[in-house]
């Protein structure tokens, strides 16, 4: 029966994706992979095509940070999967759940000098959580379930799941491919036209047989009674408690809204990394932007909400030897890390962020932290957020100061507002200056520091949330991965607006380079007109310099008002030098 079936192996895969809530696969199209976009667009799941296979998968992992569902992408075989390699890193170190679906040359021909075939589940294996390769057609509903479960478990990351082309089409374009040219001659071409005719069967044996589509159960692990009870004890205590949240503390099941209550009852000031900024929203009491390594001098109890003691965090130097830590997070790796040389945990918990600080919440049901801590350190931010007020005013040498072109975004972007960060020096700014508008509103690559996400994760914000203005902030070096998906944003109809901080140069190298080495040599980039790339593909460009200083606003509303009708937009600003500096944006 199987072989009279017109049925293929895509649509057992779009059955799935269905199953599991996924609204969108993004995707660079190929012949082995075929059958699984064009099963999924007639079960109603969005095909959004990019020019790149990186901002597929950059794409597919904004979906999977804004929805809290697993975000899809899917490539070619070969070349198309290699292409993705930086893209997947990036997910895993942000622990982003993501479904890499790929193509691969037929059963019978790996390893025979096929096109596009390589030992991919190699590549993959030390990249995600899962991988796997579809032999037969009956296999790929249980393979995609324990993927499709195994990225959101535990510690969120991608999975990837290979599948060769005879998997994916109809028996009889199969067995066409399969079957010898010519009639086999003699014993030997009988065994492999048997061989042959087998292996064809054994493909396609039970394809179509009824099974079990829906999602299996996701284990998340959460802190125990006993452990929330001891971090009570000692936060009810404290004098100068500190709360860093990190990206973690955005995952599912806990809404972002419950954990946002949670933290506004505690009263506990917090600074906020990653995919947390914008947390406490736009101005909050708590909410501390600046003096991080003073506060934490001060602190006498410092609760690590799934923020990790790396680089960010100085590897735990930073913290005070007279600080209580109580550190939260889902990866016992991440949990510990550099515990046995910098810093050590009083309580440290292997568990889910978002729910631990709901069930602190409970436990400290009346409790407030002194108020006069959190005061004294907004005071200090407020002191901070004036002198570089004053900066944005100072004229540089030429063109404008980038300071102030990001404060008048900061002034006039709309508060359903979702940020996206891709680039160094202008970025970094940036990340001191807007300030997202409330919890999911702010994009960033993450602890691997990815230049080239701008244009993926801002096609899957603006498709998870079409009413929302989408902004990029570009620094010129960084525009350059992605300025051509401005051709997807003009063909999905994905209006984001993107701001390009121009200074023809990766300055945020250059700053350290020049002083240390004497050299400028491959910084310097040139004053392009990215705004004319715009035009050509689709979009709306506009040149800002210092002429139109005066009319910064109106051009930027102008640019917004194109947003709404319907027009992805870019601002070149020219932008000039300034002594502002301030850490890395993925603080």
């Amino acid at each position: 029966a199987e072989s009279k079936s017109p049925r293929h192996g895509g649509e057992a895969v779009a059955e799935v994706l269905l199953a599991h809530g996924v609204k969108y696969v993004f995707t660079l199209v190929g012949g082995h992979i075929s059958p699984i976009l064009v099963a999924c667009e007639k079960l109603g799941i969005r095909i959004v095509d990019t020019r790149h296979e990186a901002t597929a998968v950059f794409a597919a992992d904004a979906v999977a940070r804004l929805s809290g569902t697993v975000g899809v992408a899917a490539v070619t075989a070969g070349p198309g999967l290699t292409n993705t390699v930086t893209a997947v890193k990036n997910a895993q170190m942000a622990e982003s759940p993501l479904l890499l679906i790929g193509g691969a040359a037929a059963t019978l021909l790996q390893g025979r000098g096929a096109l596009q075939d390589i030992d991919q589940l190699s590549l993959f294996r030390p990249l995600c959580k899962f991988c796997a390769s579809v032999r037969t057609v009956r296999e790929i509903v249980p393979v995609l379930r324990k993927a499709l479960a195994a990225a959101q478990s535990g510690t969120p990351g991608p999975v990837f799941v290979e599948f060769p082309i005879d998997t994916l089409y109809p028996y009889h374009i199969v067995e066409k491919e399969v079957a010898p040219k010519t009639a086999p001659k003699g014993l030997m071409g009988k065994v492999i036209n048997w061989y042959l005719q087998n292996h064809l069967r054994n493909i396609f044996a039970g394809a179509w047989e009824t099974r079990e589509l829906s999602p299996l159960p996701v284990q998340i692990p959460l802190a125990t009674q006993q452990q929330v009870q001891q971090c009570v004890e000692l936060v009810s205590r404290a004098k100068k408690p500190v709360i860093l949240l990190g990206s973690q503390a955005t995952l599912p099941p806990t809404p972002v809204d419950k954990t946002r209550a949670a933290l506004e009852s505690l009263g506990i000031p917090c600074f906020l990394g990653g995919m947390a900024r914008g947390m406490l929203g736009r101005e909050s009491a708590l909410h501390i932007r600046q003096n991080r390594r003073e506060a934490l001098k001060e602190a006498d109890l410092v609760i690590l909400a799934g923020t990790v003691c790396d680089f960010r965090l100085g590897y735990g130097q930073v913290l005070s030897r007279r600080s209580k830590v109580i550190a939260v997070n889902r990866d016992r790796s991440q949990l510990m890390k550099n515990s046995d040389m910098f810093w050590k945990p009083t309580i440290a918990v292997q568990g889910d962020a978002g729910s631990f600080l709901l069930c602190l919440s409970e436990g400290l049901k009346g409790y407030r932290c002194p108020q006069d801590w959190p005061e004294s350190l907004k005071e200090g931010d407020k002191a901070k957020e004036k002198a570089n007020a004053a900066k944005a005013a100072e004229k540089t040498e030429r063109h404008l100061n980038p300071l102030r072109v990001l404060h008048c975004v900061e002034e006039i972007m709309s508060e359903d507002s979702i940020i996206v960060a891709d680039g160094g020096d202008f970025v970094g700014s940036a990340a001191y200056i807007l300030k997202p508008r409330g919890p999911l509103r702010w994009l960033d690559p993450g602890a691997f520091g990815t230049l080239g996400v701008g244009g993926g994760f801002a096609l899957g914000a603006k498709l998870c949330r079409p009413e929302s203005e989408v902004w990029i902030i570009y620094g010129d070096g960084s525009l350059g991965y992605s300025v051509a998906e401005f051709d997807t944003f003009t063909r999905h109809k994905t209006p984001v607006i993107a701001l390009v901080g121009n200074d023809a140069c990766w300055s945020q190298i250059s700053r350290e380079q020049v002083p240390m080495l004497g050299s400028n040599v491959a910084c310097g980039l040139a004053f392009t007109d990215y705004h004319v790339v715009a035009d050509g593909y689709g979009g709306k460009g506009y040149l800002i310099s210092r002429e139109d200083g005066e009319k910064l606003d109106e051009i930027l509303q102008s640019a917004r008002e194109q947003s709404r009708q319907g027009r992805a937009t870019l601002l070149n600003v020219l932008i000039g030098k300034t002594n502002f500096r301030e850490g890395s944006i993925s603080v």
